[in-house]
């Protein structure tokens, strides 16, 4: 066959193609740590001015990577007391010496004391380190799409469901989400058992507004396909036992908006 012909054949499936068929997107190898620090009554602002003005720059000094800050939007998740954020190592042995290399720095030792002069501004740390699924988009390390709503989503499995779960996400439903008009983040697994490494799915979603997270819900819920994928999945029950769902809005000094 004429070297110009496979040319031109080549262009033409490129053409009709989706992207995705074409070139297989890289996997995401990092390790991430989601945290929820829980402050005292009234220390948000002390903490979140913390994290603005020094803590940000510390971490990526020890090679973390700030992916996202948020603070609940609503007051049953702790929107006067808790931030939640996102970060980023090579590994999760990467990880281990870059808090060890944090926690020893002097300019942080110097930086929590002057913080805490009037007293404590955490209360409660919570960590659980994920890995991206297979079918979760590329990270990003960053995104400034001002104005958006994010939510944080766990899923809780019966027992050896979470195999099922995960083919049923990678295999339509996630696609469903963008259809309703979601904006996909990322969906993680916990590393460690005890954090639910055998029944958990973890994922975040971007929406334009709380509205706009509303209607493209009920418009996923809606749609036949769902439906019918849903039906079809759970004939021999549902696979998901308990689902949270948390509103988030990014901090000012978050990597992604």
């Amino acid at each position: 066959m004429p070297r110009h012909f496979l040319a031109l054949t080549f262009l033409a499936l490129a053409a009709i193609l989706p992207a995705t068929l074409m070139t297989a997107a890289p996997a995401d190898t990092r390790v991430f740590e989601l945290r929820t620090y829980t402050t005292p009554p009234g220390k948000l602002p002390n903490l979140l001015a913390r994290f603005r003005d020094h803590t940000c720059a510390l971490f990526e000094k020890h090679g973390m990577t700030n992916v996202a800050y948020w603070v609940p939007a609503d007051e049953k998740d702790g929107s006067a007391d808790k931030l939640v954020y996102l970060l980023a190592y090579p590994s999760r042995e990467a990880a281990k010496a870059s808090w060890a290399a944090f926690m020893a720095d002097p300019e942080w030792k110097a930086v929590r004391e002057a913080s805490e002069v009037d007293g404590k501004i955490v209360a409660k740390v919570e960590s659980i380190f994920l890995a991206p699924t297979d079918y979760s988009p590329a990270i990003p390390s960053s995104s400034k799409s001002p104005s958006r709503v994010f939510e944080l989503r766990t899923y809780t499995t019966p027992d050896n469901k979470l195999a099922a779960l995960d083919a049923r996400f990678g295999g339509g439903e996630t696609d469903l989400f963008k259809k309703a008009g979601m904006q996909e983040f990322g969906y993680f697994h916990p590393l460690d058992a005890d954090k639910g490494a055998a029944n958990t799915l973890i994922y975040i979603m971007a929406h334009e507004s709380r509205e706009a997270a509303a209607k493209s819900w009920q418009s996923f819920r809606d749609d036949p396909v769902w439906v019918k994928m849903k039906a079809d999945t759970e004939v021999d029950g549902p696979l998901a036992s308990k689902v949270v769902s948390v509103f988030l809005h990014p901090t000012d000094f978050s990597a992604t908006k």
